[in-house]
């Protein structure tokens, strides 16, 4: 099994008609992603044909579900219009929103995040996120898809680039899912909602679990392991050498105080029985060592 998506799930693609929408989309339909249309506002009737594949053009999100039965969405739109574009999936009642798009002002995200809890019926992932992969069933958003295989682990991890390098240094071990949460100060999917999917899905044997510094989603990842999580967690902070105060790559990796450091969530995971390595090699052969391989 996996979280989230699998070989059943319909994906539609807002901004398909774009430069990047273009180019992933290919790639998502090359990993054997179901994807059945795309969605750009003025351009509804086209027919885009993507390495022999002719998908319809969409002008709503709600237009592409009634004719696709589409269950998931990625959204691959510029900042300015990216509120817009989650709105109108929210609206549509999507039950996943996958969004990619970086540089998303942080009160647009806030709002479309706080409409999606309002409505009650859309899971947001991201933005700023990579999005997600299912090996061998679906990849949703810009994961490579050959740089694993299926397997027992799962992992959630609020790098992208982070999350291929585990994802290659694990690949003759394999992935259930492998979830980018993405690393903007507002989100929506968080590593609780990913470590509480994984417990609870039954072909995923262990989780890796990937942080930064900025801000307490990990310590409260902690807390939420120690008391829910039966399954073995290894886990890797970014960050360790960031000077106080600047941001780091991340909008969300900020450092005040010694609140939001890689040693304070170091510790609080640590605490929770979780074991955390000081490299990503290291939490990888962290996890070797749990399976036995």
């Amino acid at each position: 099994m996996s979280i989230f998506i699998n070989s059943n799930s319909k994906v539609i693609v807002q901004g398909m008609t774009g430069s990047e929408g273009t180019k992933h989309t290919r790639r998502m339909l090359a990993s054997g992603t179901k994807v059945v249309g795309g969605v750009t506002p003025g351009k509804g009737g086209q027919t885009v044909d993507i390495d022999g594949h002719q998908l319809p053009v969409f002008n709503t999100v709600a237009e592409a579900i009634s004719a696709t039965s589409a269950n998931v969405s990625v959204v691959f739109v510029p900042p300015k219009f990216a509120k817009a574009a989650v709105i109108d999936a929210i609206d549509a009642k999507m039950p996943l929103v996958v969004v990619i798009t970086e540089g998303i002002p942080v009160h647009d995200s806030a709002y479309f995040y706080a409409y999606s809890v309002q409505k009650g019926t859309t899971q947001i992932i991201g933005p700023n996120c990579p999005g997600l992969i299912s090996p061998d069933q679906s990849n949703v958003g810009i994961i490579p898809a050959d740089i694993t295989k299926r397997g027992p682990i799962g992992l959630v991890s609020k790098s992208g680039t982070l999350t291929y390098q585990m994802m290659y240094e694990l690949r003759d071990i394999g992935f259930s899912t492998a979830v980018g949460i993405g690393g903007d100060p507002v989100i929506g999917t968080t590593h609780i909602d990913c470590l509480k999917a994984f417990q609870d899905d039954p072909d995923t044997t262990a989780i890796v679990m990937i942080g930064e510094i900025g801000g307490d989603a990990e310590e409260r990842a902690a807390a939420f392991i120690a008391e829910y999580v039966t399954k073995p967690v290894v886990g890797y902070v970014a960050g360790f050498t960031a000077p106080e105060g600047k941001t780091m790559g991340h909008a969300g990796a900020i450092v005040s105080g010694s609140s939001g450091t890689a040693q304070a969530k170091k510790d609080a995971l640590e605490a929770a029985g979780v074991k955390v390595g000081q490299t990503p090699s290291e939490t990888a052969r962290l996890m070797r060592a749990i399976l036995g391989r």
